[in-house]
């Protein structure tokens, strides 16, 4: 909805006026006001600089940490990075804000190193942190007075402490530290290799070792000592013991306490060593403050994440998904899971009903509510789920741009707030007018310039029946009487969604800035559009999506006539980069391909790749019978029709969808005399990550676009 507003008659700036309008509003919106400043006296050439977005201005961009919440909900911490393609110059500190917003953000450590897992004491005055400061092999836990004062260090492990949680009582903390059953061998030993007896070897990015996470208790008088609370269990032992993998190869147990201090609930696997027999599950367990065996509080049949217990003690709530069934489906949809506390009982589902997947949460102060963010139909929405009556119903409808991290605070709601233009910042919610209040805007002088213009979502009806999402992304200085090159770019996963978001990665406007239409579309797979469209996928996992993305262009071409379709290139990386393959080998209607760490035969990225059984499951039988897909949907047996120019990118430490696979795509070009340009990263795995290295990978994208657009 367009609201107007009626401005002094007398002259004003176009600054003065922004700031009449309310947050949230659309950028159509926005555009009218800067209209009416100008119809107020703002001179004409103020609304001629903004200007196309730049990869300076994308990696400068600071980027925030998730809000941590004050136990009374009236402050909250964050840690704010400011970049540099230097990383020597790089920044990362805590900052301080009132969640009423009615003093600005103060800025908390000053330091080189950043801090991670900040969290609350109770009573709130104090603040637990893992950094690493002046002396620290490894990163330590520092707590951090907030009346003032200097940060205090109060571990001192050889593994590194992460993760702290304060005791209920604020007496104690726990942590994680990586424990290395062999690291006196390590040391002595004089030849240098890796020795595996079962899978997994690596994940993502990370080779993987005999490291595994433990959780520690320390109390916090001078001369504590910690407890390792799982050290001799059967459960440590085993061969199938491991935290949850992050993207890096890290371990995390996700660690919290119990309600009454006495005992600690933790995730992990316990038969991480059977993935290539049976699907890998994360369970909770239950293990006692003075250490024991940890005994596991959930079945066979489903994985648990991200445990969270209720401030009323009296229910524990998690994250889980069903295991893959082999006969039919393969994924599942993210639900939200409730126990009884102390007696856990049987789990029982509160949104087994909801077709959509949930991501972060957190529960009220009573504990009568849980807030959710979800993908919901193109956007990062949130949810307000009432416990008792299970009823959940949309907190406010969102329309540009997304919200995710949503938290309870004194007297509201806060989230974080982002879209395609500006990285998150935290905003207060104002549900009733469907809008927010920005608590933080580092980067308003940062993106005041630029020419955004704003994002079109359109839907229609594929040949196979079903309704596809596209978002498309004009260019600056955009003028609809023109023709403009056509780019597409479907995203990786499969299982994700195009969004309205801001990435450093694939910037939507920095590819848009050269003078391109954007066109994105939420192929069969995609997440955000119900469980049995995600899942569709594992039933046909190129040729069915490729088929929707060519029919969005074509309906996209109809609908938007500037659209130059003589004139189109495709790009995509990882899931993304596996359908530029396919598409060289059906179509031809692409002047070129960008193909950033894409697949391209199935069975060597089978046998390469750090993935398990689920690989199996999802193309129909074992490799070597060489049924369902594994030939049938392989771009590689269709390389006879490839014909098409392709920039071939990828990062040498990429584990997940390994080098050779794009040396593959590369030799078969040449073979067949296609233009091909191949660029390897050795610093980088699956993602390119580094200030350097970005810039010039976006430039290689944008050089390969010009050329042949």
């Amino acid at each position: 909805m367009i609201r107007l507003f009626l401005l002094p008659f007398r002259r004003c700036s176009i600054e003065s006026a922004m700031a009449l309008r309310p947050t949230n509003v659309s950028r159509a919106t926005a555009g009218l006001l800067l209209a009416l400043a100008w119809l107020a006296g703002a001179p004409l050439a103020a609304l001629a600089q903004k200007r196309p977005i730049t990869h300076q201005d994308v990696w400068m961009m600071k980027r925030m940490g998730e809000p941590v919440v004050s136990p009374d909900g009236r402050w909250i911490v964050f840690s704010l990075t400011e970049p540099d393609y230097d990383p020597a110059k790089q920044t990362s500190d805590l900052w301080v804000l009132r969640s009423d917003g009615t003093e600005p953000p103060r800025r908390l450590t000053y330091t080189k190193e950043p801090e991670n897992g900040v969290a609350w004491s109770p009573d709130g005055t104090r603040m637990a942190f893992s950094t690493k400061r002046e002396g620290d092999q490894t990163p330590q836990i520092y707590i951090l007075p907030m009346s003032g004062g200097e940060a205090r260090r109060v571990t001192n492990v050889p593994g590194g402490a992460t993760g702290p949680q304060w005791r209920p009582d604020g007496k104690a903390i726990l942590f994680q530290s990586q424990v290395d059953p062999i690291a006196e061998q390590r040391k002595d030993r004089k030849w240098n290799a890796r020795i595996y007896d079962a899978m997994p070897i690596r994940f993502w990015n990370a080779w993987l070792d005999e490291r595994r996470p433990h959780v520690f208790v320390q109390e916090l008088s001078d001369s504590a000592q910690p407890l390792d609370l799982v050290k001799g269990s059967r459960l440590a032992e085993s061969a199938g013991f491991n935290g949850v993998f992050n993207e890096t190869g890290g371990q995390d147990l996700q660690a919290v306490w119990a309600p009454d201090g006495k005992s600690i609930v933790f995730v992990a696997y316990a038969n991480r060593d059977r993935m290539m027999g049976e699907e890998v599950e994360s369970k909770l367990f239950v293990v006692a403050a003075a250490g024991g065996e940890p005994a596991a509080i959930t079945e066979r049949g489903a994985s648990y994440e991200h445990p969270h217990f209720s401030p009323t003690g009296n229910y524990l709530y998690a994250q889980t998904e069903r295991s893959p069934d082999p006969a039919g489906r393969l994924y599942s949809l993210t639900r939200l899971a409730q126990f009884g506390w102390p007696d856990t009982g049987k789990v029982k589902i509160l949104t087994k009903g909801w077709d959509r997947s949930i991501g972060s949460l957190s529960i009220s102060h009573d504990g009568r509510n849980v807030y959710l963010a979800a993908e919901d139909d193109g956007f990062d929405q949130l949810f307000e789920l009432t416990v008792s009556s299970e009823k959940l119903e949309r907190i406010m409808q969102v329309t540009e741009g997304g919200y995710t991290s949503v938290q309870p605070v004194e007297g509201g709601m806060v989230a974080e707030f982002q879209t395609s233009l500006r990285p998150p910042e935290i905003v207060r919610l104002d549900p009733a007018k469907g809008s927010h209040t920005m608590l933080t805007n580092f980067n308003a002088a940062a993106v005041a310039d630029i020419d955004a213009p704003a994002s079109i979502h359109f839907w229609f009806v594929a040949k196979n029946g079903k309704r596809i999402h596209s978002i498309m992304t004009l260019p600056p200085r955009f003028d609809p009487a023109k023709k403009y090159p056509l780019v597409v770019s479907p995203h990786g996963g499969p299982n994700s969604m195009s969004k309205d978001n801001f990435t450093t990665r694939w910037n939507s406007y920095l590819l848009t800035s050269p003078g391109y239409v954007l066109l994105r579309t939420d192929y069969t797979g995609s997440t955000g559009f119900g469980e049995k469209f995600a899942d569709d996928i594992e039933h046909d996992v190129l040729r069915g999506p490729a088929q929707e993305i060519l029919e969005a262009i074509d309906e996209a071409a109809k609908r938007y006539p500037y659209i130059d379709t003589s004139r189109q290139a495709a790009i995509g990386a990882s899931y993304g980069g596996y359908l530029m393959n396919w598409l060289n080998g059906h179509t031809k209607q692409f002047k070129c391909l960008v193909i950033h760490a894409g697949a391209i035969n199935n069975e060597s990225q089978y046998g390469s790749n750090d993935g398990g059984i689920d690989r199996e499951l999802r193309m129909g039988g074992p490799i070597w019978e060489k049924g369902g897909q594994w030939n049938d949907e392989s771009p590689l047996r269709y390389a006879n029709e490839f014909s098409t120019p392709a920039l071939i990118t990828d990062g040498e430490q990429d584990f997940r969808v390994p080098l050779t696979e794009s040396i593959t795509t590369f030799k078969i070009l040449q073979r067949r005399g296609i233009p091909a340009r191949l660029i390897v990263f050795p610093d980088e795995g699956h993602w390119i990550l580094k200030g350097e290295n970005n810039r010039l990978h976006m430039e290689e994208v944008l050089a390969w676009l010009k050329r042949y657009l």
